[in-house]
């Protein structure tokens, strides 16, 4: 068993906890191995010169690399540490957001969010050069508050309107103007400079400008603010979801009350949330989440012990494993694997 600060892939817990964070290895490997040259400033574990985070607050990383012809290698699926803003300056790639292939040809900005799943190349990155820039904003979950960095100079107004349409935009990709790609031009130039940390008070103004033509693209093409994706029930659907697709979510020793909590919510609330989702409990749907990934893997993992693959989906006992299974299959977990 795992506890809740050793998890990866968990994006409801608060910040302390490892995310799926982007560790950029496939990045770092065509770097070492001359397929791309990478220009970046980051926090830590990004590629690029590492900078303090007084110099850039709450900038994750930023930066471009340059692919020349055909590669291969693509980026693993991630999450980032913040919202993420992607410009496509030339050639062109594809990009999976959220398990939908999208097309990345030249002039495409692209923007993720900290809970959104995405990864650039399908499964191979286009030549050309890519930009990006990760801001953190303090939230992980879709019912959180953004928290701006300080040199973040949009008035109230503008502020709350661009925290809402980013949050509520479900068409993560976009054709950029003009101006977002000289904005992006110029960022480049500061970042690749000698002494990239004496033009950090460019690249602050550089985004703020960035941050204000996005706004102004948002209203050309208007999202839906209504609110759907900030309510709580979208939260719990992507708690829902991550049970499904994230195998190692289900090692935690989940209850009714971390499951609430990692969700922001009451246990009432959240078990009322679930119910509507799923037409049953939250208990219930961790089991059937478990017992699901135990028969697949007692189909896919033959010389797996059945104590084992019970361990790893999240039960402390196989003989509590074998009576949820055969509740809800009709058969042991030893019948299911050899029939």
């Amino acid at each position: 068993m795992v506890n809740n600060a050793q998890i990866k892939g968990l994006i409801f817990a608060p910040k302390a906890t490892p995310h799926e964070i982007d560790q950029c290895l496939p990045q770092r490997t065509a770097l070492n191995e001359g397929k791309i040259e990478i220009h970046a400033l980051s926090q830590g574990h990004y590629p690029g010169v590492v900078i303090s985070p007084k110099v850039l607050p709450a900038i994750s990383s930023i930066g471009y690399f340059d692919a020349i012809g055909e590669q291969d290698w693509g980026t693993e699926m991630h999450r980032n540490e913040g919202i993420e803003i992607c410009y496509m300056e030339s050639g062109g790639s594809e990009m999976i957001i959220d398990g939908q292939c999208y097309p990345f040809p030249a002039g495409t900005l692209s923007i993720t969010r900290p809970w959104q799943l995405h990864q650039l190349g399908v499964p191979h990155v286009g030549p050309g050069r890519f930009h990006w820039v990760i801001i953190d904003v303090s939230a992980y979950r879709p019912n959180q508050d953004w928290i701006w960095p300080e040199w973040f100079i949009l008035n109230e107004a503008e502020r709350d309107q661009l925290s809402r349409r980013l949050r509520a935009n479900e068409n993560p990709t976009w054709a950029a103007s003009k101006e977002i790609g000289g904005i992006f031009s110029k960022l480049g130039s500061y970042v690749a400079s000698d002494l990239p940390e004496k033009k950090a008070s460019r690249i602050m103004i550089m985004l703020n400008e960035l941050l204000v033509a996005i706004l102004d693209l948002m209203h050309v093409d208007p999202v839906d603010v209504g609110g759907e994706l900030n309510a709580p029930r979208r939260t719990v659907e992507l708690f829902l979801r991550e049970l499904t697709r994230a195998p190692n979510m289900l090692e935690i020793k989940w209850t009714l009350k971390s499951m609430a909590s990692h969700c922001g919510l009451g246990r009432s609330s959240f078990a009322n949330y679930c119910h509507g989702i799923t037409n049953t409990s939250p208990i219930d749907y961790l089991n059937r989440c478990r017992v699901g990934e135990a028969a697949r893997r007692l189909v896919s993992e033959p010389d797996t012990s059945i104590t084992e693959i019970a361990f790893d989906v999240g039960y402390s006992s196989s003989q509590y494993f074998a009576r949820k299974f055969h509740s809800h299959y009709g058969l042991s977990p030893r019948e299911w694997r050899k029939n």
